[in-house]
């Protein structure tokens, strides 16, 4: 019975990420809103330590943070405040977006 409920729950989410779009990775910074990542792209490359992250977050003069890894779940929302950090498997920056 459990078993059926595992193969069950993959059936859904193969599905749900059959129907979900996805955006081709960018190294291009976006400005919008209070957040600016124009001046931040000499930190892509490089190793996403909690300080590292902490000072992007000031320079962008971002109000909220997001680190994003390969498979992880993230809202549709925008929010011209956040800053968006995306990462690889191997925790290195690989794009920085406002929103």
């Amino acid at each position: 019975m459990a078993l059926r409920h595992a193969l069950a729950s993959l059936s859904i989410l193969a599905l749900l990420a059959g129907c979900s779009s996805s955006q081709p990775a960018q190294p291009v910074a976006e400005i919008t809103g209070d957040c600016n990542v124009e001046n931040l792209q000499g930190v892509l490359g490089q190793n996403a330590s909690a300080e590292l992250i902490e000072q992007v977050q000031q320079r962008a003069n971002a109000k909220t943070l997001r680190v994003l890894a390969p498979g992880d779940a993230a809202t549709m929302d925008y929010n011209p405040q956040r800053l968006n950090i995306d990462i690889d498997e191997s925790e290195v920056i690989i794009r920085l977006t406002c929103g």
